[in-house]
């Protein structure tokens, strides 16, 4: 009897032979996507084979089937989960400024925003999934439809509902909070995010340079119109 086998055979004789409760099964699922999320970042689409992620998730063909019908529908998965992780601090951000009002300076929101998001953008396999999604996008368009628009879109609208908290309390003017956001973001992580995706070294003092300068003059660009036209 393979590992596999003996780990599927170990949790049924816990359970009694029946079905794994719940928290089983959670369990079980991350454990799945954890292994496929390395497997993938390491080896890519191509070269992960489901068998490989059964090995080292200690369960069966069968069990990983049942949850996951094939190697696409797993490497959904795993991008639904990093998708979800990089997309937390972004609500967080824009629930946080929303429910403290006017308590803290539009300058001092974005300058934290902007290293959430650096740091994010810079977790530790971020840019080997990110090349895994656009090797497999012409392949998978789904998928990559999956990353832009519940990646990058969603990334978009809470940073968008952060802007639109600020201009509403006076701090920056804003007609479209949506385009002003992808500006935003495109400020912050474009240079990086390109560097990362052709695994080229960030200097990080040059990129805190450029961070501060990408908040200053987004802040510029969005100072709100005095009585008399002209900005503060």
């Amino acid at each position: 009897m393979n590992p596999a086998t003996l780990a599927d055979a170990r949790d049924a004789g816990r359970r009694g032979g029946g079905r794994p409760t719940r928290e089983e099964a959670a369990r079980r699922d991350a454990r799945l996507v954890a292994v496929a999320t390395q497997l993938f970042m390491e080896q890519g689409f191509d070269a992960t084979s489901i068998d490989a992620v059964a090995q080292a998730a200690g369960v069966s063909k069968p069990t990983l089937y049942a949850r996951y019908r094939d190697k696409r529908a797993l490497f959904a998965a795993v991008l639904e989960e990093r998708i979800r992780d990089w997309l937390a601090p972004l609500s967080a951000a824009a629930e946080a400024q929303g429910a403290q009002g006017a308590s803290r300076p539009a300058g001092e929101v974005l300058d934290e925003l902007s290293r959430v998001l650096l740091a994010r953008a810079q977790a530790p396999g971020a840019a080997a999934l990110n090349r895994c999604i656009v090797a497999q996008a012409l392949h998978f368009p789904d998928l990559a439809r999956l990353a832009y628009e519940e990646g990058w879109l969603r990334g978009v609208r809470a940073v968008a509902r952060l802007l639109a908290v600020l201009a509403e309390q006076g701090q920056i003017a804003v007609e479209d909070p949506e385009i002003a956001a992808d500006l935003f973001l495109n400020l912050v992580l474009g240079k990086a995010s390109r560097q990362a995706l052709y695994g080229i070294a960030i200097d990080p003092e040059a990129q805190e340079a450029r961070r501060r300068a990408a908040v200053a003059l987004f802040l510029a660009g969005m100072r709100p119109v005095t009585a008399s036209g002209g900005r503060p």
